[in-house]
């Protein structure tokens, strides 16, 4: 049993070599809202869904060494996923697998099911655009792209 039952994730932190850059990008590339920024602890918080919703921080670590490359994934609606492979191109950025492979279409992880995009930001944080399918798991499957997956769970045997 939970200590508090916990109803989801509200906020996540990143730290980014340039704070600015950084802004710009959440900002103006995946169009969160700003939402507060601390000059002097060189951080900047962005509201996801909406005041009171979710937030993302970041920190800016300067001129560090040292370098982390995180995970986040956005719940974003199905159509959006679908649509976001040919939006991440036009932004210049390169949808992938989550393993690094080039995509031309969403990939089903199969053990939830979900519909997934991955992207990276400046930083080398691995972002991900993921909806929920409302298909039963079949983690024997993988990870498949999801015209396979549709496929799949039409009947069809091959693609």
């Amino acid at each position: 049993m939970a200590i508090v039952p916990v109803k989801k994730l509200f906020e996540a932190h990143l730290t980014v070599a340039n704070l600015e850059r950084s802004i710009g990008f959440y900002r103006d590339v995946l169009g969160f809202v700003l939402a507060h920024r601390v000059p002097e602890r060189h951080a900047a918080f962005f509201w996801l869904g909406g005041p009171g919703t979710s937030m993302l921080g970041l920190w800016s670590i300067h001129a560090s060494p040292q370098r982390l490359s995180l995970h986040l994934a956005f719940d974003v609606a199905l159509a959006d996923v679908e649509a976001s492979v040919e939006r991440l191109r036009q932004a210049g950025l390169a949808p992938t697998d989550g393993d690094g492979g080039a995509i031309d279409e969403p990939v089903v992880l199969a053990w939830m099911p979900a519909a997934s995009v991955y992207f990276d930001d400046p930083d080398g944080h691995a972002l991900e655009y993921i909806a929920m399918l409302p298909n039963p798991p079949r983690p024997e499957l993988g990870r498949i792209s999801l015209s396979r997956w549709r496929a799949l769970s039409a009947g069809k045997r091959s693609v």
